[in-house]
């Protein structure tokens, strides 16, 4: 059986944030439930296209999973086990705001095997997210995280972010002790991009073009003050045990996201759900993003109806077949955002020739520079490499 993933997008939100640019909005229960029946239907119809494989992780995303009833999330996952030839094993993860669990949700998860939970903090300081438009404070926060821990998770992850407006090391010291005081198994700390779209783009895009352009800034920290924050919350959460592995993510206990790490080794996964990404076969395809065209097809098909379709499935809207340079530039800009890097045996496996005879030069390049370094047989980013590590994997873009 060849182990792939699963992830499934749940596009429904209490209220969008104002830096958010995820593909979500708010909709009433009537639209989730006829959501949550059209995205069934396509585990199934997906679940008959695809042979020989076993689910290997399942992740939730969204939006805001947790906002839907404990019913809907029960025919989700029923759904998928009943469809898919699952691992008894599987990491199965889904994404919480605070405020959106109860005791009777935690319990239902948990009979329908869902043993990871993220839920996304982001601050424990009321001010910050107030302006980014959250809809919790931290006593909440606090709740939920009580709640999670009596219904049974052992394997928690608490999302925060750095870089926020007006952000100080003191206001982000606050937030990295108070999340590691609880003791997750895994924090994921990202930096705010200002995201074109957004409530916050209107606001912040002429200060986000200062903070690039390393000038003064108004409200955004300064490029200087945003890595020396960021480098705060690497040598902090270090400090506290929690090791990290990812340019963004941190594990103690060796709780690492079994699915995250699959994503950056390339290992297939099918996009279930609203403008779902997949990559099977060396094929990458995205879902349509319009939700009632969605539904309509997925209708259809629950009907016995024929869809007409010059793609691998009716719920695609583009699909494309990698070429061998495409699958190794994402092979190396993918796998070397992990800590460890890429090993050079499974860049052999997988494209039948040696990293050297592709990247030699720029390998060679990165390490004279610092940039890049190697140890039994695996090429990975240094420190510094990682530090501007967008620059770095750049050149791994044989076309750029």
């Amino acid at each position: 059986m060849t182990p792939i993933e699963l992830y499934i997008h749940i596009p429904f939100c209490v209220k969008k944030c104002l830096y958010c640019d995820f593909l979500s909005g708010v909709f009433d229960e009537k639209m989730q439930r006829r959501y949550v029946a059209a995205l069934c239907t396509e585990i199934k119809y997906m679940a008959s296209q695809v042979h020989g494989v076993e689910i290997a992780t399942i992740y939730v995303g969204g939006g805001t999973p947790s906002w839907l009833s404990e019913d809907l999330m029960d025919s989700i996952i029923t759904t998928v086990k009943s469809s898919f030839r699952v691992n008894p094993l599987a990491e199965i993860s889904v994404e919480c705001n605070p405020g959106t669990l109860s005791a009777e949700k935690l319990n239902v998860y948990r009979s329908v095997g869902i043993n990871r939970l993220s839920i996304g903090l982001q601050s424990a300081n009321d001010d910050e997210l107030k302006e980014l438009g959250r809809i919790h404070d931290y006593n909440r926060f606090l709740h939920t995280f009580d709640l999670v821990r009596k219904a049974g998770f052992d394997n928690v992850n608490v999302d925060i972010m750095t870089g926020l407006p007006h952000q100080t090391v003191e206001k982000l010291e606050r937030t990295l002790n108070a999340v590691t005081m609880l003791r997750p198994e895994h924090i994921s700390a990202y930096s705010l991009i200002i995201e074109e779209g957004t409530p916050f783009y209107d606001k912040y895009k002429f200060d986000a073009v200062k903070q690039h352009a390393g000038m003064e800034t108004e409200d955004l920290p300064t490029d200087e003050e945003s890595y020396h924050l960021y480098k705060y919350t690497m040598d902090y959460l270090e400090k506290k045990g929690y090791k990290r592995y990812e340019i963004s993510n941190y594990a103690r206990g060796g709780k690492v996201c079994h699915h995250n790490i699959g994503y950056w080794d390339r290992v297939p996964y099918l996009g279930l759900g609203l403008g779902a990404a997949t990559l099977y076969q060396n094929r990458r395809a995205d879902n349509i993003r319009d939700i009632y065209k969605y539904c309509e097809i997925a209708e259809q098909i629950a009907e016995g109806k024929e869809i007409s379709t010059e793609l691998s499935s009716p719920f695609y809207d583009n699909e494309e077949t990698l070429s061998k340079k495409e699958a190794m530039e994402e092979f190396m800009f993918l796998g070397l955002r992990k800590i460890d890097g890429v090993n050079r045996s499974d860049f052999f496996n997988m494209f039948g020739i040696d990293i050297e005879a592709i990247y030699g030069p720029i390998i060679t390049a990165l390490r004279n520079q610092g940039f890049m370094d190697a140890k039994e047989g695996r090429l990975f980013l240094t420190d510094i490499g990682i530090d501007v590590s967008n620059q770095v994997l750049a050149q791994f873009l044989l076309d750029k």
